[in-house]
């Protein structure tokens, strides 16, 4: 019986660093990164599918060419004529990025404008992912739609997970980001905050600060990543559990280090692993991939393989 993995929010043009002080165009975004991982880690009877809103115009076009020449499926993109698609620049330092966004026609934003198309993508789903961003690019009406949905279909049996990922620029302020979150995270099965950012957000003093206000949210597990220093993970099944993850030679970029941590854990407890592992699974693949430049790194896939 095939299964489904829907990851649903904004993939843009990504303009990467390269060689030479070049840049190189490619596509990537934070929960479609997720859905490109997931797509290479889950076993082959599950469907990975992608729910965002383009436009109609020729970069569009290949944006979903490129998405579906991934494996990854695009029947729930809505097609939105008078816009189209975002666009972000990296910046390298020391391995560290930061960003600069050109999305003000973004489609994306439109993802949630109609509830009926957005419950039947969702009713469809065994796992739902979404993000911060993917409730940050949304106005405040948009936001309570897309969140009701996503509880009908937890109530419905479909298995919600929310990475917090967040980005204050795309919020109107502190307090409409801290509410943002809890909106998502009170719909979600799986959390997936990071310390740093919620040290930011809430003033957390310590992960179990962090743990502690999802799992009154509703949430039935809670991975507390913290960059290279231990996870702190909770479920209300397996109790508490912390993993350290492996030492990084060089941090080359950081950029989907935490896309693919989630996309890396979410496929190993459907894969049936239990707490500590299912972060250790997700703790490596982040490692290596901080190791390579770029969100999406086929290259690991390739060793594994050759391997």
């Amino acid at each position: 019986m095939t299964r489904r993995f829907l990851s649903v929010g904004e993939i843009m043009v990504e303009l990467a660093p390269a060689e030479g002080g070049r840049y190189a165009m490619g596509f990537a975004g934070d929960t479609f990164n997720t859905a490109w991982y997931a797509r290479r880690l889950l076993p082959a009877d599950w469907r990975v599918d992608y729910l965002t809103a383009v436009g109609a115009d020729p970069l569009s076009d290949d944006m979903l060419t490129w998405i579906a020449a991934q494996g990854i499926g695009t029947a729930d993109v809505r097609r939105v004529p008078d816009r189209t698609v975002g666009l972000y620049m990296i910046r390298l330092k020391d391995g560290e990025r930061s960003f600069a966004y050109w999305r003000g026609q973004s489609a994306a934003r439109t993802l949630a404008d109609d509830p009926a198309a957005l419950a039947a993508a969702f009713a469809g789903a065994d796992i739902l992912y979404f993000s911060g961003i993917t409730l940050a690019i949304l106005d405040e009406a948009a936001r309570a739609r897309f969140c009701a949905a996503a509880a009908a279909a937890r109530a419905a049996g479909v298995h919600v997970a929310f990475d917090t990922n967040l980005r204050p620029r795309l919020w109107p302020g502190p307090e409409a980001m801290r509410a943002g979150l809890m909106q998502g995270a009170a719909v979600a099965d799986t959390v997936l905050p990071s310390f740093d950012e919620e040290v930011t957000a809430f003033g957390d003093t310590c992960p179990e600060d962090t743990i502690r206000r999802y799992r009154e949210a509703g949430a039935g597990t809670v991975v507390v990543k913290n960059a290279g220093a231990c996870c702190t993970a909770w479920s209300a099944v397996e109790g508490r559990a912390e993993v350290t993850p492996p030492d990084v030679a060089e941090v080359v970029d950081s950029t989907a280090a935490g896309d693919s941590f989630a996309a890396a854990f979410l496929a190993a407890r459907a894969g049936g692993a239990g707490l500590a592992a299912a972060v250790a699974a997700a703790a490596a693949l982040a490692s290596r991939v901080i190791g390579t430049r770029g969100a999406l790194a086929p290259d690991l896939f390739e060793e594994e393989k050759a391997s």
